[in-house]
């Protein structure tokens, strides 16, 4: 039988006030006192029972070499702490390294930065469940001792080792501490709780087309480590980042994947000073010069202490970008560090961090006990997302923020290994765990990594039933006017990377630009900031080229700077009737406000100076914003467009770029439109439509009526399928009268037809519903015959039907009255 040993720290304290309200020392009762563990592998037996055995590490040792080659794939812990026995069930964690992991050390003799692949060895990270609790989670490195934290659904438990002994098979002494989960009603609304900023501020004690939420993102994520001691720094880290990979995989659909380390151990290479913002600033600065390591997001792990209320500071909305895509995070315990590492990563998906909210119930935070990640609420460790911070990232996302997480690591670190989610070498597919299989449905295409019989594919935004999806399908809508829709090749089961409209395209009926995937205007920004509109334009050539605290174009120490005459749309932002806070970032001062009357009505001319956490203004009109025919914003000043150098696609003889069949992408590459391929677009290249010649009895029409008229029998169905509102009419299928649902043939179409025996004079017309439907995605239209006759008034001209085993293909023929 397996026994418990727990046992408390003897010289353990806990930061206490002199004198404490009964309340709060029950607080601290339930941040109960650390233990020391002994925890142990469980080895399986062949009888079916499992040993315990106090060596911890997960190496794998190959029969034929006394030599560690790799970890484990699957391993359970005993963790006897607090009188209970915790058994962890665990598996490898095979989307924490990508395979370009790069881990980068400067020499301590000549101050030299040396570069070295990162190693399978390493990548000792793992998750998990505790045995027979189906709402805990594990997230824990063996890579020295037991290091992370986990949950049993009633108290989140912290782990780490004490020193080490050189003799692996005995005991070796961990530190566990946990905190009480909100499981009691008393719990709930723990209003009666003093807040302790030494306890909580600074967390160191914590259509086809897939929604922008639903498809699953990819954060490839650099660390710098400024800590000295190198030894557990690249494990240590590792295990902060495992830990937040967690959050952001159950919370977000988010991952983590770690692509570069570099560990300064020859001193800082920048100078690390008490101000965030200013560390912030010129950390950033370094990314951009001194490091070619491609990442997602680079954050600094540092070891000073800032003056600020919190443990990290970050960009807000700067994921993807060179210069914005930073964050610090204090260093302290892992589960402390991983919380801030969400905080900080959080931001640059343009998450705020303790924004006040106008209505108390908005965010409806689902843990008010431990409290919410950019929330500072709660007494512990929190490890969720409000509701308001989940729609702050969706919104960032629908905007036409973080295309970068939409590509997928094509491989990983570890060796192949089927059931990690990656097709690697020897691999003809791969969906995953078992569980994963069965929840996408790719299980029945994919059987041990090796495709099933017929089958083409088994997952992916462009595989459906196993087959793919037929070319032109999309498979990720446009988000804004300066998006674009990616469409499915036809041969293949992965959608093209997330690109957008290349800069200087205009959007919102001529009156913006397209600049870095969105929409510019100062009504726009107005909106955004405020909720408001703009200010007429008297009130910027009036205010802003006076130089003063109610119209400028910024500020020069102490004095305001007066913009010039051409400058003046690209100073001060001005906005009309607005009041109060405003809807993104914080006001520093008070809102500047002047009415003038001019041509029989009053012009409300208002500002204010608009900061975010990470420093940076919102008071000014942006960048990309029009100023003028052909004129947009840059750093305050009114310049010409061709100085943006927007466009570098191919052109046509005539100049056209993309051959005006095309749009020019922010890659310089062109996206053709349906029906148009080629670099610049000049190729016609039809897509297939439905062969129905001989399949059907065809109704001759010497006329062909109005759209609506001809359709007059699809009530319902015109425009969108009855109660699905899900499926948009936004696009037109080229060569057809009619409309298209997104990313596939249309709801109902016209389509001028000429059957084979018929007169080139004679005329057709077919509605149909193309559905996403097993058979169809070849173009193999040929097994379907098409009828109305179920659901509609019966038409003058019948056709036999067949039904698909989930949806009905249906279609008619109507001739018109004479």
């Amino acid at each position: 039988m397996l026994s418990v040993l727990g046992f408390p720290l003897e010289n353990s304290s806990f930061p206490t006030d002199t004198a404490q309200p009964e309340s709060l020392t029950q607080w601290h009762q339930t941040l109960e006192l650390p233990q020391v563990t002994y925890p142990s592998r469980l080895v399986g037996r062949t009888s079916g029972s499992e040993t315990p055995r106090y060596q911890l590490d997960t190496w794998v040792r190959n029969d034929t070499s006394p030599y560690l080659s790799a970890h484990l794939a699957r391993v359970s812990f005993l963790v006897p702490a607090f009188r209970k026995e915790l058994i962890l069930d665990l598996e490898l964690k095979h989307h924490l390294l990508s395979s370009g992991y790069t881990e980068i050390i400067y020499n301590d003799h000549n101050n030299t930065r040396v570069q070295s692949p990162g190693s399978a060895g390493d990548h000792c990270y793992y998750s998990g469940h505790v045995r027979g609790v189906e709402v805990s989670w594990v997230a824990i490195s063996t890579c020295y001792g037991l290091s992370g934290a986990f949950s049993d659904g009633m108290f989140t438990y912290t782990l780490y080792p004490q020193e080490h002994s050189t003799e692996k098979s005995l005991p070796w002494p961990h530190v566990i501490q946990r905190t009480r989960m909100c499981t009691e009603p008393d719990c709930e609304h723990p209003t009666d709780i003093p807040r302790s900023s030494k306890i909580r501020r600074k967390r160191q004690v914590r259509r086809i087309v897939r929604s922008a939420l639903s498809e699953t993102k990819y954060i490839e994520l650099m660390v710098l480590d400024q800590r000295q001691s190198l030894g557990l720094t690249s494990s240590f880290a590792k295990s902060v980042v495992n830990l937040a990979d967690t959050i952001f995989r159950e919370q977000l659909n988010t991952r983590i994947v770690l692509v570069a380390m570099e560990t300064w151990t020859a001193g800082d290479k920048i100078a690390v000073s008490e101000d965030p913002l200013q560390v912030l600033a010129d950390f950033m600065k370094y990314r951009s010069t001194e490091i070619p390591e491609h990442s997602d997001a680079t954050h600094l792990f540092s070891g000073r202490t800032f003056k600020s209320s919190r443990s990290g500071a970050a960009y807000f909305g700067g994921i993807c970008s060179l210069s914005k895509s930073g964050g610090l995070i204090e260093y302290g315990n892992i589960a402390a560090m991983a919380v801030t590492l969400a905080q900080t990563l959080g931001q640059n998906l343009g998450m705020m961090y303790n924004k006040p909210r106008p209505a108390a119930g908005e965010c409806s935070c689902p843990d008010l006990w431990l409290g919410c990640i950019m929330e500072d609420t709660g007494y512990y460790l929190p490890k969720k997302f409000s509701r308001c911070s989940i729609d702050e990232y969706r919104q960032f996302l629908q905007n036409g923020g973080g295309r970068c997480l939409f590509n997928k690591p094509l491989k990983l670190l570890d060796p192949p290994s089927c059931g990690n989610g990656f097709v690697e070498v020897g691999e003809e597919c791969d969906c995953g765990s078992p569980a994963e299989c069965n929840r996408t449905g790719a299980g029945n295409c994919c059987k041990k990594c090796t495709l099933s019989h017929d089958a083409m594919c088994s997952d992916g935004l462009c595989c459906r039933r196993c087959r793919h999806e037929p070319r032109g399908t999309v498979c990720r809508g446009s988000v804004n006017e300066c998006d674009v829709q990616e469409t499915c090749p036809g041969d293949s089961s992965v959608c093209p990377p997330n690109l957008h409209k290349q800069d200087g395209y205009f959007c919102d009926d001529e009156q913006g630009r397209c600049y870095g995937g969105r929409c510019k205007t100062r009504d726009r920004q107005c909106n955004t900031v405020w909720g408001r509109s703009v200010s007429d334009r008297l009130c910027y050539e009036k205010l802003n080229i006076e130089g003063t605290e109610k119209g400028n174009c910024g500020k020069d120490g102490d004095k305001w700077l007066q913009c010039s005459k051409q400058d003046v749309l690209c100073g001060y932002l001005l906005c009309s009737n607005i009041s109060g806070s405003p809807k993104i970032g914080e006001l520093y001062g008070d809102i500047t406000s002047m009415t003038f009357y001019y041509h029989n009505r009053y012009l409300d001319c208002r500002g204010g100076q608009v900061m975010l956490p990470d420093g940076s203004g919102l008071g000014y009109v942006e960048d990309g914003t029009p100023c003028g025919p052909n004129m947009m914003c840059l750093d305050r000043k009114c310049l010409p467009a061709t100085i943006f150098n927007f466009s570098t696609c191919p052109s046509s003889g005539s100049g056209d770029v993309c051959s005006s069949h095309g749009v020019c992408s922010n890659e310089g590459k062109c996206i053709c439109h349906l029906d148009w391929t080629g670099k610049d677009c000049s190729v016609f290249d039809p897509l297939p439509v439905p062969k129905v010649t001989g399949l059907v009895q065809v109704a001759q029409t010497s006329s062909l009526g109005p759209l609506q008229e001809l359709c007059s029998l699809l009530p319902l169905y015109w425009g969108e399928r009855a109660g699905d509102s899900s499926l948009e009419v936004d696009s037109q299928l080229p060569g057809t009268s009619g409309t298209l649902s997104s990313g596939h043939f249309p709801i109902f179409s016209i389509i001028p037809m000429t059957p084979l025996g018929l007169a080139k004079t004679d005329k057709m017309a077919i509605c149909w519903n193309a559905g996403r439907m097993n058979g169809m995605q070849q173009g193999n239209y040929n097994d379907y015959l098409w009828d109305l006759s179920p659901c509609l008034p019966e038409p003058e001209n019948k056709l036999s039907f067949l039904k698909d085993s989930e949806e009905l293909l249906v279609g008619f023929i109507r001739q018109k009255p004479q």
